[in-house]
Protein backbone atom coordinates (compact mmCIF):
# COMPACT_ATOMS: atom_id res chain seq x y z
CA UNK A 1 0.00 0.00 0.00
CA UNK A 2 3.25 2.46 0.82
CA UNK A 3 4.20 1.90 -2.69
CA UNK A 4 1.27 2.65 -4.16
CA UNK A 5 0.61 5.96 -2.44
CA UNK A 6 4.47 6.63 -3.32
CA UNK A 7 3.97 6.03 -6.94
CA UNK A 8 0.62 7.84 -7.01
CA UNK A 9 2.11 11.10 -5.11
CA UNK A 10 5.46 11.00 -7.95
CA UNK A 11 2.84 10.79 -10.53
CA UNK A 12 0.59 13.63 -9.46
CA UNK A 13 3.65 15.98 -8.91
CA UNK A 14 5.03 15.34 -12.32
CA UNK A 15 1.56 16.24 -13.68
CA UNK A 16 1.15 19.56 -11.75
CA UNK A 17 5.08 20.19 -12.61
CA UNK A 18 4.07 19.92 -16.26
CA UNK A 19 1.52 21.99 -16.14
CA UNK A 20 3.50 24.58 -15.50
CA UNK A 21 6.79 23.94 -17.09
CA UNK A 22 5.36 23.02 -20.34
CA UNK A 23 3.90 26.49 -21.38
CA UNK A 24 7.16 27.81 -20.09
CA UNK A 25 8.96 25.85 -22.68
CA UNK A 26 7.25 26.52 -25.28
CA UNK A 27 7.07 30.26 -24.25
CA UNK A 28 10.79 30.00 -24.33
CA UNK A 29 11.44 28.78 -27.07
CA UNK A 30 9.39 30.86 -29.47
CA UNK A 31 10.82 34.06 -27.63
CA UNK A 32 14.60 32.33 -28.17
CA UNK A 33 13.41 32.01 -32.13
CA UNK A 34 12.29 35.52 -32.38
CA UNK A 35 15.49 37.03 -30.43
CA UNK A 36 17.67 34.64 -33.46
CA UNK A 37 15.43 36.22 -35.97
CA UNK A 38 15.86 39.79 -35.21
CA UNK A 39 19.62 39.22 -33.75
CA UNK A 40 18.64 40.47 -30.53
CA UNK A 41 20.77 38.89 -27.88
CA UNK A 42 19.00 40.53 -25.05
CA UNK A 43 18.72 37.38 -21.73
CA UNK A 44 15.85 39.56 -20.20
CA UNK A 45 13.53 39.50 -22.83
CA UNK A 46 12.14 36.44 -22.26
CA UNK A 47 11.64 36.64 -18.35
CA UNK A 48 8.58 38.61 -18.60
CA UNK A 49 6.72 36.59 -21.71
CA UNK A 50 7.17 33.56 -19.37
CA UNK A 51 5.96 35.13 -16.14
CA UNK A 52 2.59 36.08 -18.17
CA UNK A 53 2.48 32.57 -19.69
CA UNK A 54 2.82 31.06 -15.96
CA UNK A 55 0.57 33.57 -14.78
CA UNK A 56 -2.34 32.74 -17.38
CA UNK A 57 -1.57 28.49 -17.06
CA UNK A 58 -2.33 28.83 -13.25
CA UNK A 59 -5.06 31.10 -13.66
CA UNK A 60 -6.89 28.63 -16.09
CA UNK A 61 -5.57 25.04 -14.23
CA UNK A 62 -5.48 26.64 -10.51
CA UNK A 63 -8.60 24.75 -10.04
CA UNK A 64 -7.99 21.26 -11.40
CA UNK A 65 -4.53 21.29 -9.54
CA UNK A 66 -6.17 22.31 -6.14
CA UNK A 67 -8.89 19.69 -6.95
CA UNK A 68 -6.29 17.08 -7.67
CA UNK A 69 -4.25 17.83 -4.56
CA UNK A 70 -7.46 17.62 -2.36
CA UNK A 71 -8.65 14.50 -3.58
CA UNK A 72 -4.76 12.77 -3.14
CA UNK A 73 -4.79 14.34 0.09
CA UNK A 74 -8.59 13.06 1.08
CA UNK A 75 -7.24 9.69 -0.55
CA UNK A 76 -4.14 9.75 1.84
CA UNK A 77 -6.13 10.54 4.64
CA UNK A 78 -8.76 7.44 3.86
CA UNK A 79 -6.16 4.96 4.11
CA UNK A 80 -3.52 6.33 6.67
CA UNK A 81 -4.76 4.10 9.06
CA UNK A 82 -4.10 0.86 7.05
CA UNK A 83 0.07 2.30 6.92
CA UNK A 84 2.52 0.53 8.44
CA UNK A 85 5.65 2.01 10.03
Amino acid sequence: MTLTLLGEAITLMIKLALVLIVPSLIAGLIIAVIQAVTQVNEQTLSFLPKLIVILITIGLTGTWVMRELVTFSTHILEHISTLST
